[in-house]
């Protein structure tokens, strides 16, 4: 599958200062990230359009800009030069229009999030901002990271595939729940119970929630309530089309630390994390292929509407077939 269009997460706001300047690879793309010195963070193309040195390469922040490390050419966040040094005449173009090609960013939930579309067409949604993972009485986020053979379309319809979650991460039921979609927006709220093991050895049936909210290709935030309560975003960052980076960013309200509560929220996030979450996942994605036209039975969930949903985030189209058509 090509690379979908959206809002994807490339860092966290906490992890780029002042003055800093990353090279990054994302969307098949040569990239260099920085923050200016009045805070502003730019991604740009990463080679300079004069001759071509890659800017996150030696390249270094002064005043609003990144500058070259080849002939200090200078360029803002929005891709306008503001300075070269030796010129006695500024070049006409660099007047009228950006020469480095920009990137829109904005920064939520404490992410930096990068617009990309293959041809350079302008956010045609927001990403929604989930004010707890930023918020002194949430906990400082714990956060996760993955990168493997795979895309953001198969990530996400993992959520759809109930039939999955017996078999892969040995669920002793299969969530069930009403789902919406609106636009980009797909939203979901399950409820249920599961088996707990409590300390004493014996078993208890407690209720749970899940509620999630799919935006676009690359956002979503789930909401799970139960022994523990947290806020979980999903990020699902294209580094090619069959290359894709995968964080899970964690908080909770704050607990004293040291406490049951706190012991039960950390095992909570390992369990999600670990074989009975998204780490049983990834081997099978890693080596799976995707079925345009899969074979489908009634206990499968809604993958197919699911996919329907999904294909307005490519611009090249389903091209040669649908992929949201089960084989008969």
């Amino acid at each position: 599958m090509p690379i979908p269009f959206g809002w994807f997460g490339i860092g966290y706001s906490t992890d780029l200062a002042p003055g800093d300047v990353r090279p990054l690879h994302y969307f098949g793309r040569d990239l260099v990230l920085f923050r200016n010195e009045q805070g502003e963070a730019g991604l740009l193309d990463a080679y300079c359009p004069h001759l071509g040195a890659h800017l996150g390469i030696g390249g270094t922040v002064e005043g609003d800009s990144i500058r070259c490390p080849f002939h200090a050419w200078a360029f803002r966040p929005d891709g306008f030069c503001s300075s070269i040094p030796y010129a006695k005449a500024f070049p006409p173009r660099a007047r009228r229009e950006p020469l480095a090609r920009p990137y829109p960013l904005t920064e939520k939930a404490g992410v930096i999030w990068a617009w990309y579309h293959p041809d350079g067409i302008a956010p045609q949604f927001d990403v929604i901002d989930y004010p707890e993972f930023t918020d002194p009485q949430w906990a400082e986020p714990v956060k996760r990271e993955w990168r493997f053979a795979s895309n953001p379309q198969e990530i996400a319809e993992n959520g759809v595939d109930v039939a999955h979650f017996a078999y892969v991460h040995s669920m002793d039921a299969v969530p069930e729940g009403e789902t919406s979609y609106e636009g980009v927006i797909r939203r979901s709220a399950a409820r249920g119970h599961r088996t707990i093991a409590l300390p004493s050895g014996e078993t208890r049936q407690m209720p749970y929630s899940v509620d999630t909210v799919q935006n676009g290709a690359g956002q979503k935030f789930t909401r799970l309530k139960g022994l523990v309560e947290l806020s979980l975003l999903v990020i699902a960052t294209p580094v090619e089309a069959d290359d894709v980076e995968l964080r899970f960013c964690f908080t909770h309200p704050r607990v004293a630390p040291g406490s049951p509560e706190e012991k039960a929220i950390q095992e909570a996030i390992a369990s999600t994390c670990g074989q009975k979450g998204v780490e049983g996942d990834i081997p099978i994605w890693e080596n799976k292929i995707h079925r345009t036209r899969p074979f489908l039975c009634d206990g499968d969930g809604p993958i197919l509407r699911f996919r329907r949903y999904f294909e307005q985030f490519y611009a090249e189209g389903p091209e040669g077939g649908r992929i949201s058509i089960a084989a008969e």
